[in-house]
């Protein structure tokens, strides 16, 4: 098995070594791309040295049986026709082709079968707070047809990348040492304060993360379900929490929730508030799965429900989440 990691030196490829080692990964030979800044950086693996080579249009990619991409939606575009020309499947953690009707947009725990049909060689990562809210809508989904959610999202700096969470650090530094506060990856300072806007404002007053919430929820759980989002950035470090709100089509109980969520893949129950248990950002950072806590029934709506999440959005909503797909395809019989 010969595996491609392209942004190899960002927050997602970090993370794509850390999952590939950690889930012992079946790989024979690595090759790691990134753009001319990070060509060159070395990085461990499996206790060897791999040096970062220049992402470019050549025969790289010859042999390359399965190449994780996080460098961007626009290299994405421009080097995927490079990177499957000879065969590779692309898992792809950008934006660049997740609504395209020919790129199946896959999260394993609710629509691993899509992965198996990928006409341009291409499967798309779905959103990070998508990704974690399916994980959980699935389990009710299974219970009652799901009509409508709405979602508030509580997005960490991580998010962001790397260098915003390095600039949070360092605003907390700069406020406890009465200096002025360096803002560079947010539209404004994020230390104390949170941010209601995540990506580009769209025609509508939703934003661009919003409404890929909306989007890929749909394609990925191949339903009408309709949902609607405000997504804000808070000052945590990494992990992502979402309040939720479904309306399912016939009544669903606390009781029967708590059972589905417990028994659900890729949950975890968390939920006992009398003793002060339920998910935060904190305390689950570097955790495989989505955490579920809250649950209770919904004041205004009769077939309504509403439940907190929390999950690490650059493991599962992001590498974890790839890894996943590939080891779908490997258990499927359909890699090497």
């Amino acid at each position: 098995m010969k595996v491609a990691i392209v942004g190899a030196s960002g927050a997602v490829g970090q993370e794509f070594l850390r999952v590939l080692e950690e889930r012992n990964f079946p790989i024979d030979e690595l090759v790691l791309f990134g753009s001319p800044r990070s060509a060159g950086t070395k990085y461990a693996f499996r206790g060897k040295e791999y040096e970062v080579k220049l992402l470019q249009h050549n025969d790289d990619f010859k042999g390359v049986d399965i190449a994780f991409t996080s460098a961007g939606a626009g290299t994405s575009k421009e080097y995927a026709d490079t990177i499957t020309k000879y065969g590779a499947v692309m898992i792809d953690n950008s934006s660049a082709f997740r609504m395209d009707e020919d790129v199946p947009l896959v999260v394993p725990e609710v629509n691993a079968e899509d992965a198996l049909k990928r006409p341009r060689g291409i499967i798309a990562n779905p959103n990070c707070t998508t990704i974690q809210m399916v994980v959980a809508l699935k389990a009710i989904e299974k219970l009652s047809h799901i009509k409508r959610v709405r979602v508030a999202t509580y997005q960490a700096a991580s998010g962001a990348g790397a260098a915003a969470m390095a600039e949070l650090h360092e605003q907390y530094r700069q406020i406890l040492a009465g200096e002025p506060v360096t803002v560079e990856k947010f539209a404004y300072q994020l230390a104390y304060n949170v941010i209601p806007q995540i990506d580009v404002f769209t025609d509508n007053g939703y934003t661009k993360e919003e409404m890929k919430m909306f989007n890929e929820t749909r394609k990925i759980m191949h339903s009408d379900v309709k949902t609607s989002a405000t997504c804000v950035r808070v000052p945590a470090l990494r992990s992502h929490s979402e309040s939720i709100w479904v309306e399912t089509e016939r009544p669903i109980s606390v009781e029967e929730a708590r059972k589905a969520f417990a028994e659900g893949e890729g949950l975890v129950l968390m939920d006992d508030p009398d003793n002060k248990v339920y998910p935060m950002p904190l305390f689950l950072a570097g955790k495989d799965p989505v955490y579920v806590g809250r649950i209770r029934k919904d004041l205004t709506d009769d077939n309504g429900l509403t439940f907190w999440i929390v999950g690490d959005q650059i493991k599962k909503g992001a590498a974890l989440n790839a890894v996943q797909i590939a080891e779908y395809l490997m258990k499927a019989g359909d890699l090497k």
